[in-house]
């Protein structure tokens, strides 16, 4: 009852309290699941319930793709002018609402407060820069290889979309699916996390402030099966979008070749970071905590295997750890919490599977190692050292606080154990020496590779993978290509008599 109370106490904070929405949003319209069936929704932090959303199916959103399908027309006639401004107004809504936004992501999320704050600037970002970059698809002029005619080549919305979206980032990745697809006169469909279904829902609220129609975009909650098959079965929705693990992106392109949909994916990561010897100490050391433990480790960039060369790892791991003691964890509302609680139970039950692995396997424990005192979905930030390519960790992505270091002695092994996976996402290199990383930012396969850095990302980017981290691109001019079909026209000019 206390945690219940905690709950309805935090949510009280809200200066606009109508952001927090327990319905879904189809069609323009805030709806109940007729049968009355409800999901809980809890707070990873303290356990308490927030409350309940829908639980939606089949039926629901076919309407969702219906009322999409109908508003289609009219929203891929308007100028793109005229959708950048209902876009626009999002932005600005959103920029408004920052501070809701921030507390409903980390009361159902989890992560740190300031953390939360980063996720909606980041967020708000993408629905800025679409609405300029959808002023800017333009019409390609070809040079005729026919006499007496015009080419011309230009790009057109798919038609009706959807998004399937993770808990990890549960507005961000959301805005950046949407904000595409929206610009590029394409309705979308989405359905968001069951675990963080209020961040979307805070967002649906806002469109609808922001004027943009009914039916251009829908938000479902519900389980996961039933909508997502829905999704999958309609031949109305022709692109699809999803952030989340390989093996579910697998099961999706199957799906979706039954209807031949448009697919563009962000799946798994496992992300490398190379520190060579040239480098200083404490500014590659400070980089691997930022890289490792951004949103507790819960995070496709996340560099889940960090390998250290041999003259100065001794001295790496020792730095690492004490700054890793030194992570305050905690409830996300609190002052100062750099680590929040992971996602759930089964988070926390994996990073003890790794750990136990390594150590049966040889690894060292520096820092952590276990299940946080503050109990629940809380874990220790891990340190283990002597970590080797036959552990867990070394093949899987741990999701999770746990940071295993590793030795390399030259550069030619070291690009081959990184490249060593089905993954191919994000990669990290920190060197001084610009010929080495010449070569190795050519060598590593990473659809993404920050040198010296740990942020990297951002609207104006191209984000994604390569081999089984995903297909096609999000942000950037290119993101909007994956909303759009390529129309050619000839025209037969006639000469003048």
């Amino acid at each position: 009852m206390l945690t219940e109370l905690t709950a309805r106490n935090e949510l009280s904070k809200l200066k606009d309290p109508r952001l927090f929405r327990e319905h879904a949003y189809l069609g323009g319209k805030w709806t109940a699941a007729k049968d009355g069936k409800v999901m809980a929704v809890s707070n990873p932090a303290t356990g308490a319930q927030l409350g309940v959303v829908p639980a939606l199916g089949g039926g629901e959103t076919e309407a969702a793709i219906a009322a999409a399908a109908a508003a289609f027309p009219a929203w891929r006639r308007l100028l793109p002018q005229q959708r950048a401004a209902y876009l626009r107004r999002w932005y600005e809504l959103m920029v408004e609402a920052k501070d809701d936004l921030a507390l409903i992501m980390t009361l159902e999320q989890g992560k740190p407060l300031a953390e939360a704050e980063g996720e909606i600037a980041y967020a708000a970002s993408f629905i800025e820069w679409f609405a300029e970059e959808g002023k800017r698809i333009n019409v390609e002029g070809v040079m005729p290889h026919l006499p007496g005619r015009q080419m011309t080549v230009r790009r057109e919305p798919v038609g009706v979309t959807a998004a399937i979206t993770p808990w990890n980032f549960p507005s961000a990745m959301i805005t950046r699916k949407a904000a595409a697809a929206l610009a590029a006169g394409c309705p979308m469909v989405v359905r968001p996390a069951s675990e963080t279904p209020y961040s979307a829902l805070a967002l649906a609220e806002l469109a609808d402030r922001a004027g943009i129609p009914a039916g251009v975009f829908s938000v479902v909650t519900g389980p996961a099966q039933a909508i997502v098959d829905a999704l999958q079965a309609s031949p109305l929705v022709r692109a699809l979008s999803f952030t989340g693990s390989t093996e579910i992106g697998r099961k999706l392109l199957e799906g979706g070749a039954q209807t031949i949909k448009r697919m563009s994916m962000e799946l798994g990561g496992h992300a490398p970071m190379l520190v060579f010897p040239e480098v200083d100490l404490e500014d590659a050391v400070a980089g691997a905590v930022a890289a490792k433990f951004q949103t507790t480790g819960q995070d496709c960039l996340a560099a889940n295997r960090i390998y250290v060369h041999a003259g100065i790892y001794e001295r790496f791991v020792e730095r690492f750890a004490a700054y890793v003691r030194e992570l305050r964890v905690g409830n996300g509302l609190e002052e100062g919490v750099e680590i929040g609680p992971l996602m759930h139970e089964r988070a926390v039950a994996k990073c003890e599977s790794h750990v136990a692995d390594a150590i049966a396997k040889g690894g060292r424990v520096l820092a952590g190692g276990g299940r946080h005192t503050l109990g629940g979905n809380f874990f220790e930030p891990t340190v283990i050292a002597d970590a080797d390519d036959g552990m867990l960790i070394a093949h899987e992505e741990t999701f999770g606080p746990v940071a295993a270091v590793l030795r390399f002695d030259d550069e030619a092994e070291v690009i081959g154990r990184a490249n060593d996976t089905i993954y191919g996402l994000a990669a990290y290199v920190w060197s001084n020496d610009l010929n080495r990383v010449a070569r190795v930012t050519s060598a590593l396969e990473y659809g993404m590779v920050a040198v010296n850095c740990v942020k990297m990302t951002g609207a104006p980017i191209p984000f994604g993978g390569v081999k089984q981290s995903g297909l096609g691109r999000e942000g950037s001019r290119h993101g909007l290509e994956e909303f759009t079909e390529l129309k050619y026209v000839c025209i037969a000019i006639a000469e003048a008599a």
